[in-house]
């Protein structure tokens, strides 16, 4: 009740309270609906009837309270930590003493103490708070600067309960000791990725990495929101949770030993593969500078999510009205959809991995459950999976609901954030990822230009295409001087698994040196005859997102 009163008193907090009231709202209003209907079922048990009319009398009462309570708040909210005139003095032994397993949580923020108890079931990151309870919240918050905003600041205030002991000071401020790192588990990493951050890490494949059809082991690419978060195979679960309200649990031993096991070839992209070309080429983006390698391709094995939610009691022959999405969440607390379409369709090969490569997840990449949503941007397989959600809406999180979206060239960094749908299927793309000499007089090289009936000194260009959707590649156009002529590029075999083509296909162009100008492009074609544009202005975005330009890669011969 007080997370609600005090939310309310702030009427910019919509942000934070909306996703957490909402779903609270609806849930509670099915159990009512079922606590009504059961009345007529002889057959409902005690205890089933007992939960549902809880649940339908916590929700009145909440509701009543809360309206009661609007009209009285005040329009103002006072600047973080102003509220206490004469503060309490607290040592940090007592805010580490109300941790996770404390009835009270306790926080510091720089130097004040909140007691959070009453605001961690509206939190819209979810259980990711309980990380720093006991201790400072600092780290947390410049991770996730989406807090660094007066409303929060706000809502914080209210839980403020006393200040930092300064005995307990160093230089004025909590010791680094007393900081918990959040990236403290995170794993090694091979040196060969090409580094954007370190905290979190994220990396790219490097040149060679991106050659083979299968992404060699520890050079798929990181894309981390957050850190890698610790996780316990033989504890692990997924809860799922119905449109009505119940919940079904299962344990990763169930998902292996209950469903039928299946491999998928599929490759993943970042949104923002590419960015730094819109950058160079257009204007300045937003967001990490990705080259071409925010992209690889793996073998996932697990199960499908449709047999899963199947078995949990969804209708997926006959989805109710009401069922829009399915939304995940993940152990980190990241948070996605997809449309319920998508995740119950036969031939969408939606997996729940647990195996990369025929070997266990990495912990990089999800272990020991994951989401892998084939054709669709990646940022919407969610890692280290723990719930998935029936409903009507979209996932709350801002990566769904504010990050992965487009707008148009015009549209500045602050906009409507609802105006655009959020990212799913990706446009084709195409990249240049290795444009070699070839020489006639190497032993090695000469096998190769004997393949392409050639005699004299050449150069090997190859790289990727990929369309989203499942949609097959059917053509690699590449040009050797800047677009002015084009040739076909050769398409690689290989040999994918799956229902659709979810997986890039590599592709290869032989020619004479002689040939050769001073600019290399490339550009591909989908089996539904899209392309990708010519130039980057008319495709800007502030984010960067989805940039799918023509590539171009400059050359210049060696010296004979």
């Amino acid at each position: 009740m007080q997370v609600l009163r005090r939310a309310l008193a702030n009427p910019t907090s919509h942000l934070f309270i909306e996703p957490w009231f909402a779903r609270r709202l609806s849930k509670q209003k099915k159990l009512v609906a079922r606590c009504a209907s059961s009345i007529a079922q002889p057959s409902t048990s005690r205890s089933t009837f007992l939960r549902w009319s809880l649940g339908g009398i916590v929700c009145v009462s909440t509701l009543t309270a809360a309206v009661s309570y609007a009209p009285s708040v005040h329009a103002e909210a006072p600047t973080e930590g102003g509220s206490q005139a004469q503060p309490s003095f607290l040592r940090l032994d007592d805010v580490r003493k109300h941790g996770r397993n404390a009835e009270e949580k306790w926080i510091t923020k720089g130097n004040k103490v909140y007691n959070i108890t009453d605001w961690i079931p509206g939190h819209p990151g979810g259980e990711v708070i309980l990380r720093a309870v006991g201790g400072p919240v600092d780290q947390y918050w410049n991770i996730f600067t989406i807090h660094k905003k007066q409303e929060v600041y706000d809502i914080l205030d209210s839980f403020y309960i006393g200040e930092v002991d300064p005995r307990d000071l160093v230089d004025g401020k909590v010791p680094v000791e007393h900081v918990d790192d959040p990236f403290k588990n995170d794993p090694e990493r091979d040196d060969r990725l090409i580094v954007h951050s370190d905290r979190p890490f994220n990396a790219e494949t490097p040149g060679d990495g991106l050659n083979p059809f299968i992404t060699p082991d520890g050079l798929f690419y990181v894309r981390q929101h957050m850190w890698v978060p610790e996780v316990d195979e033989a504890r692990h679960k997924i809860v799922i949770e119905l449109a009505d309200g119940e919940e079904k649990e299962y344990t990763l031993d169930d998902i292996k030993r209950k469903f039928r096991e299946i491999t998928v070839t599929a490759t993943l992209q970042c949104s923002g593969n590419r960015r730094k070309h819109m950058t160079e080429e257009a204007r300045s983006t937003n967001g990490l500078q990705w080259e071409g390698g925010a992209i690889s391709n793996a073998e996932w094995t697990g199960i499908r999510l449709r047999d899963l939610l199947k078995d949990a009691g969804v209708q997926i022959d006959d989805l109710p009205e009401d069922i829009k999405h399915v939304q995940f969440v993940g152990a980190e607390a990241y948070g996605a959809s997809i449309p319920v379409d998508k995740a119950v369709d036969k031939l969408g090969d939606v997996l729940l991995a647990y195996k990369m490569n025929d070997k266990p997840l990495a912990l990089d990449h999800g272990y020991p459950l994951r989401l892998v949503v084939p054709g669709n941007v990646a940022a919407r397989s969610v890692k280290w999976l723990n719930r998935i959600r029936m409903s009507d809406e979209e996932s709350p999180s801002q990566w769904q609901r504010r990050d992965y979206k487009c707008f148009g060239p015009n549209v500045s960094s602050n906009p409507d954030w609802d105006s655009a749908p959020a990212i799913q299927e990706t446009p084709v793309q195409s990249a240049i990822t290795s444009l070699r000499d070839v020489s006639a007089h190497s032993p090695q090289d000469s096998k190769l230009l004997q393949v392409y009936g050639l005699e004299e000194d050449s150069i090997a260009v190859e790289g990727y295409s990929f369309a989203g959707g499942g949609r097959k590649i059917i053509r690699v156009d590449i040009s050797a001087d800047d677009g002015r002529n084009w040739h076909q590029a050769e398409l690689l075999p290989n040999q994918t698994k799956g229902a659709k083509a979810w997986a890039w296909t590599r592709w290869r162009w032989v020619l004479p040196r002689s040939q050769a100008g001073r600019c290399f492009v490339v550009k591909a074609v989908d089996e539904a005859y899209n392309t990708q544009p010519a130039e980057y202005e008319a495709n800007y975005n502030f984010r960067g997102n989805l940039t799918s330009s023509w590539h171009r890669v400059g050359y210049r011969a060696k010296p004979v």
